[in-house]
């Protein structure tokens, strides 16, 4: 995969994300790929990454997702990105959320994210749930 063809691939899997339609990020994924996150138990599988990323979209429906950077490595793809929305989904706090993170992809031989670790602070993100992100100093 070339760098302008990574790049196209991590501009639509942004959009895709902003979307509002979880089958739009799944469809970055190869068949059989699997999204972690935070060393959480992975969604292997389109129909279980269409979930992990619905669970996201129910609960912040006007979450953003930007682009920071793309960082490439010898082999080491990471998509930097930073998220932002309201927890104003079902159940939700009504708290503003912002913070960045990164995914460390494996690119499978059709283009598509074979795996993903996601990595974004865990401890910061449950603070702004609480307090929300104006509060965050």
């Amino acid at each position: 995969m070339t760098p302008d063809e990574l790049h196209e691939l991590a501009q639509g899997y942004t959009e895709a994300w902003c979307s509002q339609d979880p089958a739009r990020v799944a469809a970055h994924y190869a068949s059989d790929g699997s999204l972690t996150i935070n060393d959480g138990p992975p969604a292997v599988g389109r129909t279980a990454i269409t979930e992990a990323a619905g669970s996201f979209m129910n609960a912040y429906p006007d979450m953003r997702v930007e682009m920071d950077e793309l960082r490439l490595q010898g082999a080491m793809r990471e998509y930097h990105w930073t998220f932002t929305g309201t927890n104003s989904g079902p159940g939700g706090t009504g708290r503003a959320v912002r913070i960045s993170g990164f995914e460390e992809w494996t690119i499978g031989d059709d283009g598509l994210i074979a795996a993903s670790l996601g990595h974004y602070d865990e401890v910061e993100w449950n603070r702004q749930l609480e307090a929300g992100e104006a509060d965050s100093g």
